[in-house]
C-alpha cells in the first residue's frame, strides 16, 4: 500500500484550486466525492482510496472543501466513540470558520450547526437526546406495527390488481413518510410532499436549500398546533418533556427524525427487497431453515447500509488517526459502506454475517441513532405484507439490468420492477375501517407480551411458497 504525501496542509490552507474534473480529482489528485467518478461506482471508489491511503483517506466535498474520510471499522468506531477529540459541533469546522462554505452549498441541510442533539456534545446532548429517546419510547410496538400494516396494505392496494410494479416508486418511497407523519401528529395528506422534499434535501441537489424550507415550514406550523391541540403524538411529546425544549428545537428534532427515518428505510426496504428477490445466498439459507426477514434486514444492514456516508466530526484539537495528522477543526466522514466490509473485519464477503449487530450502519457511540428499532420496524413488517400479499413476486429484469442513483451520502435503488399475479384488494380496503393510531406504552409490556408483538406468524408461510417457485 503506497503512502500519499502529507495532506494535511490542504485541509487547513484556503480552498485548493479545481483539478481535473473529468477524472473527479482535485488539486493535487485529491478524490472528489461529488460528480460522476464519486457516485457511479462508490464502492469501487473506497476501495481505491482504501488502497492508495489505508484506513483513513483525504477527499474533497462540493466546492472542493477538504475533509478526512474514515474508511476503516475500527477507526470509525473510535472517532464515534470519543466525542471529547472528534466533536458534533459544526461551528469548529475550519472551512466554516474562514468563509470557505458558500450561502448556498448543497452542504449546508446537512452540516449547519442546529439546536440538535446531533450537533451538541456533553450535557447539553444528553438533555436533547433524552427527550428524543422518551418520545420514540413511548410508541408500543404492535401500534407501530398495525399503522405499518395499514399503510402498507394501502400501498399495495393500488397496484395489486395489476399484473407488475415498481417496488421502489409505488412502495418502498412512500411507506416510512406515511407511517413518520402519523407519528409525529401530522396530517395523512402532507407524506407526499414530504417524500419528495426529503428527498431532494438528502441528494444535496440546487434545490436542497428550497426542499428544507418547505420542511422546516410545514413543521413550524405542526408545532404551533400541537401547542394548543396535543395528542399522543412525538411532536406533542416533545413539547411537554421535561427537558424543556424551545419551539425551534422541537421542530429541528422532529425535522432530524422526519428526514433520517425516511430516507435511511426507504433504501433499508428497497435493498432487503431486492436481496430476497435476487440473492441465492438467502434462498439456501431459508430451505435449511435458519434464515427469517430479520436476519435478511441485518444481512443488508452490512452489505448495504441505508446510508453510506454521514457527517461529521470535527476535531476538538490536533489530534491523529490512523497515522493521519488531523488538525483542530477538520471534518471527519463515516464511510459506514466501506467499514463495514473493511477486510479486517469481513475477510469473506460471502459468508452471511445475520444475527451479528456489529456494523456500522447506526453509527455507534453517543450518538448512535435512537431510531433504529423504529427504522427495523418500518421495513420488517412492509416487507412482510408485500411478501404475504404478492406471494409470487418476481424480478421483472434480469438483476444487472438494475440501476441507480447516488449522492455524497447514499445509493438509492432507482426502480424496482416485478410480476406477479393479480391480487383483490384487501380486506381493510373494502371496508375502510376507522383506524386508532399508535397508544403510547402504558404501562411497560411483560416479557411474555414482547415476545409475542416480535412474533409474526405468516412469515413462514410466504417464505415457503417463494422457495417452492
Amino acid at each position: 500500500m503506497s503512502t500519499p504525501p502529507d495532506h494535511q496542509s490542504s485541509l487547513s490552507a484556503s480552498a485548493p484550486p479545481p483539478g481535473c474534473p473529468a477524472h473527479g480529482l482535485g488539486a493535487d489528485g485529491v478524490q472528489r466525492l461529488y460528480g460522476p467518478e464519486a457516485t457511479s461506482d462508490p464502492t469501487a471508489m473506497y476501495e481505491k482510496l482504501r488502497a492508495e491511503h489505508g484506513p483513513v483517506a483525504p477527499v474533497l466535498l462540493h466546492g472542493d472543501l477538504p475533509a478526512w474520510l474514515v474508511l476503516g471499522h475500527e477507526e470509525n468506531l473510535a472517532a464515534m466513540r470519543n466525542s471529547s477529540t472528534y466533536s458534533r459541533d459544526s461551528r469548529l469546522w475550519t472551512a466554516l470558520r474562514e468563509g470557505r462554505v458558500a450561502a448556498d452549498s448543497p452542504l449546508l441541510p446537512m452540516i449547519a450547526w442546529q439546536p440538535l442533539c446531533m450537533f451538541a456534545d456533553g450535557e447539553e446532548h444528553r438533555r436533547l437526546r433524552r427527550a428524543v429517546i422518551d418520545g420514540l419510547g413511548r410508541f408500543d410496538r404492535r401500534g407501530v406495527r398495525r399503522y405499518v400494516t395499514r399503510f402498507a396494505n394501502k400501498l399495495i392496494d393500488s397496484f395489486a390488481q395489476d399484473d407488475r410494479a415498481d417496488l421502489v416508486g409505488q412502495f418502498a418511497e412512500h411507506l416510512p413518510m406515511l407511517v413518520m407523519t402519523q407519528l409525529l401528529g401530522m396530517p395523512e395528506e402532507y407524506g407526499q410532499q414530504l417524500v419528495e422534499a426529503a428527498r431532494d434535501l438528502m441528494k444535496g441537489s440546487e434545490t436542497a436549500l428550497a426542499s428544507n424550507e418547505f420542511v422546516v415550514e410545514t413543521l413550524l406550523q405542526l408545532v404551533q398546533r400541537k401547542k394548543t391541540e396535543p395528542g399522543d403524538d412525538l411532536a406533542s411529546w416533545l413539547l411537554q418533556h421535561d427537558a424543556g425544549l424551545t419551539d425551534d428545537e422541537v421542530m429541528q428534532h422532529l425535522r432530524l427524525i422526519l428526514i433520517a427515518a425516511n430516507e435511511t428505510t426507504v433504501n433499508l426496504i428497497a435493498n432487503t427487497l431486492k436481496m430476497v428477490l435476487t440473492d441465492r445466498r438467502f434462498r439456501a439459507n431459508l430451505s435449511g431453515g435458519h434464515m427469517t426477514l430479520p436476519d435478511a434486514v441485518e444481512q443488508v444492514l452490512w452489505d448495504q447500509p441505508p446510508l453510506a456516508v454521514i457527517p461529521g466530526r470535527w476535531a476538538v484539537g490536533d489530534t491523529e488517526l490512523a497515522g493521519r495528522s488531523i488538525r483542530e477543526g477538520d471534518m471527519l466522514l463515516f464511510a459506514l459502506a466501506a467499514g463495514n466490509v473493511d477486510p479486517r473485519v469481513r475477510p469473506d464477503l460471502a459468508t452471511p454475517v445475520h444475527g451479528n449487530r456489529s456494523h456500522l450502519s447506526f453509527s455507534s457511540g453517543p450518538h448512535e441513532c435512537p431510531g433504529q428499532d423504529l427504522g427495523r420496524a418500518i421495513a420488517d413488517t412492509g416487507i412482510d405484507v408485500l411478501l404475504t400479499r404478492l406471494p409470487d413476486v418476481q424480478l421483472a429484469v434480469a438483476e444487472e439490468d438494475l440501476s441507480w442513483t447516488s449522492s455524497w451520502l447514499s445509493q438509492h435503488l432507482a426502480e424496482l420492477p416485478v410480476t406477479f399475479r393479480p391480487q383483490p384488494q384487501s380486506p381493510a380496503a373494502r371496508v375502510a375501517p376507522q383506524v386508532t393510531p399508535p397508544a403510547p406504552v402504558r404501562p411497560e409490556p411483560a416479557p411474555a407480551e414482547s415476545a409475542e408483538a416480535a412474533a409474526v406468524p405468516v412469515r413462514r408461510s410466504w417464505w415457503q411458497r417463494l422457495l417452492r417457485r
